[in-house]
């Protein structure tokens, strides 16, 4: 199957490919404060996530995410984050501005293999590859979504370029600039009391003059539920990649 080109914190060029509005009942409540209502140390929100791709002529699902975040006191103090899109999947522990990277090319990279966690101080946020690049969990980053969308009874769809993003939101604070311009299309569902229960996001990349739209489709459940995220044992990480 052909390779998916994908937005990383490095960042890749992507364009806008829209996602389509699916509308049911309507949400009276206020989504922003629900979510704050949610936002409570200790506590968080877990997801499911697909990954699809399409370049034009062919669509095709990529593989699928699945996760936790974890808030504090400021907001979103950790995730831990499986893709399984590659060959080999990939695990991301995100702790304050430490992250932890295991499987993936870093299972063929790292040469100690007692020691499959690579440890970074890069600033945590966006872990790349095919996370949603659209933090649900983050009151101005959802307030911005509501605000630019066009409300259809318990639906929201818009587009919002990553520069706007960046302007509310810290999980993607660490894209490079030249990426500011990229749009991303958007579709997001809330519950009758409020809070997102999907998000759907959609931008093209170009890579090597080849273009594909991709597609992360989220699915969130147990706003407010108890939640631990733990770095591994400190003997099975690294800060050394080769």
């Amino acid at each position: 199957m052909k390779k998916i080109a994908i937005l990383m914190a490095a960042g890749a060029t992507v364009l806008v490919s829209v996602a389509p509005v699916q509308a049911a009942t309507q949400s009276a409540a206020d989504p922003v404060r629900a979510l704050q209502a949610k936002l409570k140390p200790g506590r968080g929100v877990y997801f499911v996530e697909k990954v699809s791709w399409s370049d034009g002529t062919d669509a095709r699902e990529y593989g699928g995410n699945k996760g936790v975040f974890q808030f504090g006191r400021k907001g979103l103090s950790g995730y831990d984050i499986t893709m399984e899109g590659g060959q080999e999947p990939e695990r991301v522990i995100g702790i304050g501005k430490t992250v932890y990277r295991s499987g993936g090319v870093l299972s063929i990279v790292l040469k100690d293999k007692k020691k499959p966690w690579y440890k970074t101080t890069t600033g945590g946020g966006y872990p790349g590859g095919a996370a949603q690049i659209i933090n649900a969990a983050e009151p101005k980053t959802l307030a911005a979504l509501l605000r630019k969308g066009k409300r259809d009874k318990n639906s929201v769809t818009g587009t919002i370029t990553v520069g706007d993003l960046k302007k509310v939101s810290p999980w993607v604070a660490r894209i490079r600039n030249q990426d500011n311009g990229v749009k991303v299309g958007y579709t997001l569902w809330l519950t009758s009391g409020g809070l997102v229960s999907r998000l759907r996001s959609t931008w093209t990349t170009t890579e090597n003059s080849e273009t594909d739209a991709v597609t992360v489709d989220s699915r969130y459940t147990k706003w407010g539920a108890k939640v631990s995220i733990k770095a591994p044992a400190p003997s099975k990480v690294t800060t050394k990649l080769f």
